[in-house]
Parts: C-alpha cells; structure tokens; sequence
C-alpha cells in the first residue's frame, strides 16, 4: 500500500508513523495558548522532530467541542510564519489541519504536503480541489456535526457502519474529483461526534476499517473519553490512557497516530511492533 503526499511517499507495511501536534491557538483542549507564540510554536515543532515525529500536524483553528471558529485571516496569520518557518529547518512531513480551502493552499505554499480536514471536505467544497492541484496527502474524517455541535447527543444506529459508509461515500467523491486513492488517510474521528460508548466500538471494531486498503489514523491523545474512564480530568495526565489506546490500535492495523507525546508514544508502538513481527516470526516457522 502506497502513500503519496506531494514529494514524499510511504509504503506500507512499515514501522508506524507518528504525527505530532503543534496547535497554534489559545484554546485547544489539551495545550492551548501554550504554542500561540510563533517562537514557541517553532520550537515545539522542532523538539515533536527531535523526539521522532514523521509528521507535524499544525493547526492554527481549535477543533474541540463548542470551540468558536476563527476568521480566515486569523487562522493564516497563526500558522504560515510557523509552517514557514518549520519547513525551512527540519525534514518532517509538514501537515495543515485546517478546514478552510483558502487555509490549505496557503499552507501547501508555506511547504505542507498533508491536508488533515476533520470536516472531509462538507463544510468547504472547494478542498477537494485544492487536494487535486496541490499533489498533498489528505485527512479524511468522520465527524457528525461541527465542532460547535458534534458532542450535543451524538446518536447512530450503527456507529461501525456508519462510518463505513462515510468512507465509501467521500472516496467515492474525491475519485471523482481527480483525487487518487493513493493519497487518501482514513481517520474514523474518535471524539468528533461520538460519545464514550461509539469511541471503544470504533477502537474494537478498527480492523474493519482497513478493508479500503488505505492507511488508517488514529486521533485519540489525552481525549475526553481517556479522563471518563480513568478518572483524570486534566488532559496531560492521560498519557498512559493514550498509549493503550496507540498499541491496541496498532495491533488493529493503523498506521498513523496522532499525538502530544511522541517520544513516549514512539517507543510504546516499536515495542509492540517488535512483539507482533517475533509472533509472526514464530507462526512462519511453526
């Protein structure tokens, strides 16, 4: 499986690829503020780098429950010196986690080569352009709602199968819009829109997700749902929480995992990649 993200490409199988996450905002969920300064927000990407982060994921719009959407402008001016800046001293993939068109072909100038929209393309309908021309990677993911709405009693019949569904409908529509299949991430958007119950059948159900042969991403560092099974409230104290969830999901089959802490997460799934490729090495030779 190949993806192909302007001048980079991914084969797969391969060891797991680890985005970090550098919100440029004062209210993200977990961080916010802390990375609104442009030195700051440079120099946190810089160390996700140095601590093995393949991917950095800037995102200058909160995507939190309830958050307030920013202005276009506002969202440019926070990550385009950032992305600028960051392209010019590293090597890691560059990703734009916006839902604005004009937003992602800013950001594929400034140097990203991913496109990470949690809205899929619903709430711009000029994204699926942008991909097109722009040769960059793209984020598809399920999300029911907005961010404004997603979590006011999210209701399925069928959470697995409706997401199933959303990805076969959106492939469908990016096909036809020129976008090829070997550049599509496949997010199943745990937290967006979902309540506790549809997050762990999503987790226990993510080997149904692989079938469209696409890399599967999993979003689930220091969320809502880790605290209201563990008990913490504060979002940097679900560290352990998310790795459990990044090593089953890894034993699932997904490929890319978006994180806040890539060093401990880094070291978490070679451990457990070491383990599977020793047992696939035992049922070879038994």
């Amino acid at each position: 499986m190949l993806l192909q993200a302007r001048q980079f490409q991914f084969r797969f199988p391969r060891p797991a690829l680890i985005m970090g996450v550098l919100n440029v905002t004062p209210d993200s969920f977990s961080d916010g503020g802390r990375f609104l300064d442009p030195s700051a927000a440079i120099a946190h990407g810089l160390k996700l780098a140095s601590e093995g982060a393949d991917i950095i994921d800037v995102g200058g719009e909160s995507t939190r429950p309830s958050a307030t959407p920013v202005s276009e402008e506002e969202e440019l001016r926070r990550v385009i010196p950032v992305m600028e800046e960051l392209s010019r001293r590293m090597k890691a993939v560059l990703s734009i986690d916006t839902m604005k068109a004009a937003v992602a072909r800013a950001a594929v100038r400034a140097g990203a080569s991913i496109i990470n929209d949690v809205a899929a393309g619903r709430l711009d309908p000029e994204m699926a352009q942008i991909v097109r021309e722009s040769g960059a990677a793209y984020v598809l993911t399920h999300m029911q709602g907005t961010p404004q709405t997603m979590q006011k009693h999210p209701a399925y019949n069928d959470v697995v199968g409706e997401v199933n569904e959303f990805f076969e409908s959106r492939l469908k529509q990016l096909a036809a819009f020129g976008v090829a299949a070997e550049r599509v991430i496949l997010d199943v958007g745990i937290g967006f829109g979902k309540s506790l119950e549809h997050n762990l059948q999503l987790l226990g159900a993510l080997g149904s997700f692989t079938g469209w042969n696409r890399p599967l991403m999993l979003g689930a560092s220091r969320k809502a749902f880790i605290g209201a099974i563990t008990g913490e409230a504060e979002a940097g104290a679900r560290l352990p929480g998310s790795v459990a969830c990044a090593c089953w999901a890894r034993m699932a089959g997904a490929q890319i995992f978006r994180v806040h802490d890539v060093a401990a997460t880094r070291q978490a799934l070679r451990m457990t990649e070491a383990i599977a490729e020793a047992r696939n090495d035992d049922h070879r030779r038994s």
